[in-house]
């Protein structure tokens, strides 16, 4: 993400209001959440019938060690999990592709994970350039 190119700590550790997740927070609330539904992808792509529960997003972010790691690790980890992901969805087969499954008590499609990865980052991507950034969009 070119975004977080050339950021330092200070730009980890900024929250837009006291309430708010810093900036590494929300970049680790990303790798986490994409983690999670790409292992959902891969369960379901592999006829995996079996419910998968959801997760409290926010419980995650407070047992994380977002906060004290060094952003540039974070950084890191976003790239090797983004390039996982892709991995994953490159290999799929068609089959693959179309099943569905039960997700956090809803039914979904490998195909609809997928989109809600894209999306998931593209929004956080957002609120990390308006938010935390200072980037405006004409």
């Amino acid at each position: 993400m070119l975004l977080l190119s050339g950021r330092d700590e200070k730009d980890g550790d900024f929250r837009y209001a006291p309430d708010k997740w810093n900036a590494k927070e929300v970049l680790g609330h990303v790798c986490d959440t994409e983690r999670i539904f790409a292992y959902r992808a891969l369960r379901i792509a592999r006829g995996d019938q079996t419910p998968i529960e959801g997760y409290e997003q926010d419980d995650y972010v407070k047992n994380g060690r977002f906060a004290s790691a060094p952003f540039c690790e974070i950084i890191e980890d976003y790239i090797a999990v983004r390039r996982a992901t892709l991995t994953l969805l490159r290999n799929l087969d068609e089959a693959g592709w179309a099943r569905r499954g039960v997700a956090n008590k809803n039914e979904v499609s490998v195909r609809a994970l997928a989109y809600i990865i894209a999306g998931h980052e593209l929004h956080h991507r957002r609120i990390l350039e308006e938010k935390y950034f200072g980037v405006s969009h004409p």
